[in-house]
């Protein structure tokens, strides 16, 4: 593996309790922005220089709880990318889409936990989000914000598959799934603070819910044993081969500035 070298940074947000930089400059990580207070519009863009908000949530998500605040910046640019299906308003569709792990594909491996088949149910459900997201953190001039509701399972894997594909050390990307475990907590409040999640997880541990070591661990494995691994899955989905090399000049000139500053 080609080492780059990536420290991850928590970020100081009032409305959001799972924000970080992992390559400063070009590629951030969030739970979902809603309660963003107008001193974190201004460390997001004036500060972390956000030029793109990668959001990760179903449309049913964006409706119930609404666009968020950095709609109305002007330099920032929305690009919604669910990992499932769209309702196209049909509220049949509303269980499956705001909570996935409810139905799996069956032809997915049995020997993987249930997360990692819903992990493995984003790549086939929705390749072309997974693949828009990647061109888009490749191609950006500023940096990308990658987030959904908690910032943990469909964030960590949009972001994983990022710095699996440049070559980062495993290692590395397993630690930054992992981070989110530290503010499960504060996620968990968050999101039982809104009617659109509460119902699903009052009553739960949040250390049930927080990123597991093994789990990112075994999707990957399962993605080298099926696909040939990261690059090989986004190049059979559309990513072109200019667009893996100017992801990987991204986030390698980013991390060289990091290590010289």
């Amino acid at each position: 593996m080609t080492s780059i070298g990536v420290s991850p940074r928590w970020i100081d947000l009032e409305g959001a309790a799972n924000a970080r930089s992992v390559v400063p400059g070009v590629l951030l990580r969030s739970d979902n922005l809603q309660s963003l207070t107008d001193r974190d519009l201004r460390l997001l863009t004036d500060d972390e220089g956000v030029e793109v908000v990668l959001d990760l949530r179903t449309d049913i998500e964006v409706r119930l709880e609404g666009p968020g605040p950095l709609t109305r910046e002007p330099t920032v640019r929305i690009e919604h990318r669910s990992l499932y299906p769209d309702s196209n308003g049909n509220t049949d569709l509303e269980l499956d889409t705001l909570k996935p792990w409810r139905r799996l594909r069956e032809e997915e491996p049995v020997d993987a936990p249930p997360v990692v088949r819903a992990y493995l149910n984003y790549l086939g459900r929705r390749p072309d989000s997974i693949v828009g997201s990647i061109r888009t953190i490749a191609n950006s001039n500023g940096a990308v914000l990658v987030h959904c509701a908690a910032g943990k399972d469909r964030t960590g894997v949009v972001v994983a598959l990022a710095l699996d594909a440049v070559g980062l050390d495993r290692r590395a990307v397993v630690a930054d799934y992992l981070a989110s475990r530290e503010r499960i907590e504060a996620i968990m409040k968050r999101l039982l603070g809104s009617p659109t999640y509460r119902a699903e997880l009052e009553g739960l541990d949040p250390g049930k819910l927080a990123p597991m070591p093994g789990t990112l661990e075994r999707f990957l494995e399962i993605l080298d044993q099926r696909f040939g691994g990261s690059v090989d899955w986004l190049h059979a989905n559309g990513l072109g081969r200019a667009d893996l090399e100017r992801l990987q000049s991204r986030l390698r000139s980013a991390a060289a500035a990091t290590r010289v500053a």
